[in-house]
């Protein structure tokens, strides 16, 4: 009993370190959090681990994404990447 509990915690604080570690440092500037948080959010939703987000994963996990999917996929080919999601929210920020 005290070994599964010992090793209950070990993967208690292993997730937590985890986690902290994906935040970026509070430090960080907004713009640079803001992506790394892109790309923490992408990589979560990427569940095929492609580096391609479909329709559907999008829908699941980036209602945003999901929402603009037809307008960050410029070339049809039925899934989107990082960089471009990364250029539709820069040229958005430029239109400010």
């Amino acid at each position: 009993m005290k070994k599964m509990i010992a090793v209950l915690l070990l993967c208690i604080v292993s997730a937590v370190a985890s986690a902290q570690s994906a935040l970026p440092p509070a430090d960080a500037p907004r713009g640079e959090r803001a992506m790394q948080q892109l790309q923490a959010r992408f990589a979560r939703a990427n569940t095929t681990g492609d580096g391609k987000l479909t329709r559907e994963q999008a829908t699941a996990r980036m209602p945003m994404v999901a929402k603009h999917f037809d307008e960050i996929d410029t070339q049809h080919a039925g899934y989107v990447t990082l960089p471009q999601i990364e250029a539709l929210m820069q040229q958005k920020a430029m239109a400010r």
